[in-house]
């Protein structure tokens, strides 16, 4: 289905948002900014990210058990071990992964990705695990960055991943697949990263942690190609599941608008607001706080209450500043409408 449900704009429409608006982050914003420049918002991004991608996988850590365990190294709750070890060990492959957006270590070699940060990721989101809770079924070349040496059940939609001995050779496809991503100018199209993203869970290379590990190395090719991370909430689990289904029968559109929007979702709520001056335009759901959300200021800006433009992607854009002049008016309005009742 090209429209979505309940006035969403169609996957189109999203596609073309996403392509303008990451246009307009490189070359008006000056692109991401680095982890010193902008730590807060990194840390935003990386603790829900940690907290998100875990609960897909079934782990019961709430947002606040989480910011603690990172945040101040305690584990709240009576949780088992083995949960709080794999929010650490996934937070500590994101704060690598999320160094890479602007300054890629000893570990790059020129490429997207190597099949050696492939395993250092992997690596570094399970052995915190692991060491408390191994995978009852693993070799000693199976440890935490190598790959499966066993099969794999069939998953409940009916999709096989493929017998152990060949995914060497498929991880070395994959990986020259994924390296294309950043072959063109304009950025890489959502259906290719999502393309690239449902086949690694396909070929499913290691005994455990293939979902964590997928969409840690899916934020890694983003940063490194200039794009904000993707969070899949929790939330998000079930349409997210199925999305993949939909991509093992080659239907990739419903992963690649899920995925859009989780990129634009990081573009509006941590990256711009950082990035952009007062005077700056842009889109409307970067500009929504506490005070005002998205939906009230497109209102205000359609209305000519706000001043705004809209731009040739069909979103409405405007300024803090302007944002602020609205809200000022607005509180004297309320005031002057009180005293008069």
């Amino acid at each position: 289905m090209s429209q979505t449900r309940r006035g969403r704009p169609a996957r189109a429409a999203v596609y073309e948002r996403l392509r303008v608006q990451i246009g307009e982050l490189r070359d008006r914003l000056g692109g991401l900014p680095s982890p010193v420049e902008a730590d807060g918002i990194w840390r935003g991004i990386w603790l829900e990210e940690a907290h998100h991608s875990t609960a897909i996988e079934g782990n019961t850590l709430v947002l606040k058990q989480v910011e603690q365990l990172l945040g101040e190294g305690r584990a709240v709750g009576n949780k088992e071990l083995s949960e709080y070890m794999e929010v650490r060990g996934y937070a500590d492959a994101a704060n690598w992964v999320y160094g890479q957006a602007v300054a890629p270590g000893a570990w790059s070699t020129g490429k997207l990705l190597s099949l050696t940060e492939l395993r250092h990721v992997h690596r570094l989101a399970l052995v915190p695990v692991w060491d408390v809770a191994p995978h009852p079924k693993a070799t000693d070349a199976e440890r935490p960055g190598s790959l499966r040496e066993h099969d794999i059940q069939p998953f409940p939609s009916g999709m096989q991943p493929p017998p152990w001995p060949e995914v060497p050779a498929m991880i070395t496809d994959w990986l020259s697949n994924a390296q294309k991503l950043g072959d063109t100018s304009s950025g890489a199209e959502p259906e290719a990263l999502a393309r690239v993203h449902s086949s690694f869970e396909q070929i499913h290379p290691f005994l455990d942690g293939n979902g964590r590990t997928g969409r840690l190395i899916l934020n890694l090719l983003l940063v490194r190609l200039g794009y904000p991370p993707a969070i899949i909430y929790k939330g998000d689990r079930s349409r997210y599941l199925a999305a993949l289904r939909r991509a093992d029968q080659d239907d990739h559109g419903p992963l690649a608008e899920l995925l859009a929007r989780a990129i634009l979702d990081n573009l509006h709520k941590f990256v711009v607001p950082a990035v952009a001056g007062p005077s700056r335009l842009v889109p409307l759901p970067a500009l929504a706080s506490k005070q005002i959300s998205a939906n009230a200021l497109r209102v205000a800006a359609t209305r000519g209450r706000l001043q705004a433009s809209k731009a040739a992607d069909g979103t409405w854009r405007s300024t803090r500043a302007w944002v602020e002049e609205y809200l000022a008016g607005r509180y004297e309005r309320e005031q002057g409408a009180s005293k008069g009742s």
